[in-house]
């Protein structure tokens, strides 16, 4: 459960709000070879770990040390005072230096996320959504510091959602989904009004009625026009959705053309792009993951097998609950080719990933699949 020297590092760098192009001149090292360090391809040497701590005013210890458990970080920030709480109680205006420190709290949250459960991570998120939510409705403030925190308001009603979704609370959810919409939308941010809609889009096609599903089809649309200035990488998280939606709606012609989009769309992306820290997990594998999960959803599960196969060889195992869906997954595509014996396998392997997080998503998939299976 301990991040490496790697994940801490990116995880520093994003709590200050630099991106990796700005990081590289400050740490002098090329931005390639710092990619290369946080995502494990290469070994983090002394000399990169002392460039991030003074790059980044941080002591180095924090940065060679493991993390702490995830589940206790989340625990001591419910009974933590956030920074909007002190700052609401001085009665002083607010200004950019609240604002960045809200920011880093969104986007530890997101990353607390990889390694919660919804249910454990809910009730964090929905505190610091109201706190946030607070400083933004009772103090002062200039047109631009409102602007940052409106949008993490908005980027934490998106967070809010998602986790209680994975808690198997979908009304709460829809609440939270809606609500930041609106944030966005003062905000001026389309790309993460279209983000809130398409998830609440993918909410409905997963867990919705018949026609809760050709609604979702609707909106996850909705989403793609009316994300203006989206980046290729948005916009691919933006039509996944929409092949998922369409799959499940049966659609079969709408879902294969939009996943022959999403391919090609994600390679319009350059280094210039600005893309939004919350896509930053949107990468070649989970695209092959969705593609392989239409696949099984429109009968071809022998398709899906290889891609999932694939995917799952470099996985990160402390990745519990997403490894538990991915192998859930796998299971589907196995029991639906008729490989019963592979898919007990697979779905044994999702299990035992599924009771090391706190996910009713997890072990929904679990009840889905076995489901599938005789006896």
């Amino acid at each position: 459960m301990e991040m490496t020297i790697g994940e801490a590092l990116r995880a520093a760098r994003l709590a200050a709000g630099v991106s990796l192009d700005a990081m590289a001149p400050r740490a002098h090292f090329s931005k390639q070879h710092l990619s290369n360090v946080e995502t494990g391809k290469r070994a983090a040497s002394p000399a990169v770990v002392a460039a991030y701590a003074e790059a980044l005013g941080v002591p180095t210890e924090t940065l060679m040390d493991p993390l702490p458990d995830p589940l206790r970080v989340a625990h001591e920030w419910l009974v933590t005072d956030s920074p909007q709480v002190v700052e609401s109680r001085s009665g002083r205006n607010v200004g950019a230096s609240l604002a960045g420190e809200v920011e880093g709290r969104v986007i530890e949250l997101r990353h607390l996320d990889d390694r919660l459960g919804g249910e454990d991570l809910a009730p964090v998120v929905e505190e610091e959504l109201l706190d946030t939510e607070q400083i933004v409705r009772d103090s002062a403030y200039s047109d631009a510091v409102g602007r940052r925190l409106l949008i993490s308001v908005g980027e934490l009603a998106q967070l809010a959602g998602w986790v209680a979704s994975d808690a198997g609370s979908y009304r709460q959810a829809e609440k939270h989904y809606l609500s930041g919409v609106g944030a966005a939308t003062r905000a001026g941010d389309r790309p993460l009004g279209a983000n809130l809609l398409s998830s609440l889009a993918y909410q409905m096609a997963n867990v919705g009625k018949p026609a809760d599903v050709r609604d979702a089809l609707l909106l996850a649309r909705t989403a793609v026009k009316g994300a203006d200035g989206a980046t290729p990488t948005v916009q691919t998280l933006l039509l996944e959705r929409v092949a998922w939606s369409a799959a499940r709606a049966r659609e079969v012609g709408t879902a294969m053309r939009t996943l022959d989009q999403v391919d090609d769309v994600f390679e319009c992306r350059s280094p210039g792009d600005e893309d939004p820290e919350w896509v930053y997990w949107m990468s070649r594998d989970e695209i092959s993951t969705m593609r392989a999960r239409v696949l099984v959803e429109l009968g071809r599960p022998s398709d899906a097998e290889p891609l999932l196969l694939d995917v799952l060889s470099r996985y990160p195992e402390d990745a519990h609950r997403e490894s538990s869906l991915y192998w859930s997954w796998l299971a589907e595509a196995y029991a639906r080719a008729g490989e019963l014996d592979q898919a007990r396998q697979a779905l044994d392997t999702a299990a035992g990933y599924a009771a090391q997080v706190n996910s009713p998503r997890a072990d929904s998939r679990l009840v889905v699949v076995r489901g599938l299976l005789p006896g």
